[in-house]
């Protein structure tokens, strides 16, 4: 039998935590990158976070970005951000540093309108404060910072204080997972992507929660026979496909916001949004089965009642056959009078008269 048919009828038997180094290497370059990625790099925070003006007009004469840059440049703002979007028709959006001079800021939208081939009364612009945008920031973290002590107390008064830990290591492990992407990729943050980190780390809360639930359960069922590895790696084999069918569930559809939506179809406002739930989603089906549950392992393997499991000997089967097994062997044993027909009691002869 296959590898994917034992899988689809929960017949498999993976070591998670014999291999638990496998999946902890794989996951410390990961984050290697990720962090590298955020020092050097950063973040590119939307204009809802550092504040600007943005400027969006339709591209009726094929304007191109050194086009824009170019009529920018006589305004200082040569440093802009312009990108050619696509979507019911072409256009073009600046991004560029708040400009307080209103007299000065109409300029440049003339500037921008008269490159697109447009009237400028039709451009949209959008003028953010930086004071707004610190506070848009303070509440994505305040937000952040919430959700999880309120995840961690969920685990640990479900469960216990270890399993919280576990849990927490999962999230964070998605959390920079994610920003590093947006950190390699360059894609801007924006408030639907601090939305969306929300939404996968419920998401990835939820995918441990059903592990570490299955862990218990098994770790009663076992009444003090089996080891904790053996019995994360029976939970852990018996949970696999459900995880992984949840998250094909839902990769499926984000994937094809993601690529069909935003690239294929030019919706550029939907690209962060889905990016954020499309890596989340992945890394947090990644962490529940590889960073989670081994961390949960490493960390109570060292409990006094594991060790006394670990080293008291195995038991050794009854080899002893009961009564039953036992009559039932003599009643099957062949008879020793050969292959004859059996014998019958004589028969009564006649009484003479």
């Amino acid at each position: 039998m296959s590898v994917l048919s034992r899988l689809y009828r929960n017949q498999t038997a993976f070591d998670f935590v014999g291999r638990k180094r496998i999946g902890f290497t794989i996951s410390a370059i990961l984050l290697l990158i990720s962090v590298g990625s955020l020092v050097t790099r950063g973040l590119n925070l939307g204009v809802d976070f550092e504040g600007g003006t943005v400027i969006e007009v339709d591209n009726v004469t094929g304007g191109t970005v050194e086009d824009i840059r170019d009529a920018l440049r006589s305004f200082g703002l040569e440093s802009a951000t312009v990108q050619l979007t696509s979507g019911g028709t072409d256009g073009i959006r600046v991004e560029a540093e708040i400009i307080e001079d209103p007299a000065e800021e109409e300029a440049v939208v003339a500037a921008v309108a008269a490159v697109a081939g447009v009237d400028p009364n039709d451009a949209s612009v959008t003028a953010v404060g930086p004071a707004f945008g610190e506070e848009v920031t303070q509440s994505a973290v305040r937000a952040l910072v919430i959700f999880l002590i309120v995840a961690a107390l969920f685990i640990a008064w479900r469960f216990e204080w270890k399993m919280a830990l576990a849990g927490l290591a999962a999230l964070f492990h998605d959390l920079l997972l994610t920003a590093g992407v947006y950190s390699i990729t360059g894609f801007e943050v924006t408030p639907s992507t601090v939305v969306a980190i929300l939404t996968i780390l419920g998401y990835s809360l939820y995918d441990t929660v059903v592990v570490f639930d299955k862990i218990v359960e098994t770790v009663q069922k076992s009444e003090g026979r089996r080891t904790l590895a053996q019995i994360i790696n029976d939970s852990m084999n018996t949970v696999l496909m459900r995880s992984l069918n949840t998250s094909l569930t839902s990769l499926l559809p984000v994937g094809s916001l993601l690529f069909v939506g935003s690239y294929l179809l030019g919706a550029t406002t939907l690209r962060d949004f889905a990016l954020a739930l499309f890596v989340g989603v992945a890394a947090g089906t990644y962490s529940s089965i590889f960073v989670a549950a081994p961390l949960l392992a490493t960390w109570k393997a060292n409990e006094p009642e594991w060790q006394e499991v670990e080293a008291a000997p195995p038991p050794k089967p009854d080899t002893a056959p009961p009564e039953k097994v036992k009559k039932a062997k003599a009643k099957a044993r062949p008879s020793a009078q050969g292959s004859g027909p059996k014998p019958r009691p004589p028969k009564k002869g006649k009484r003479k008269r």
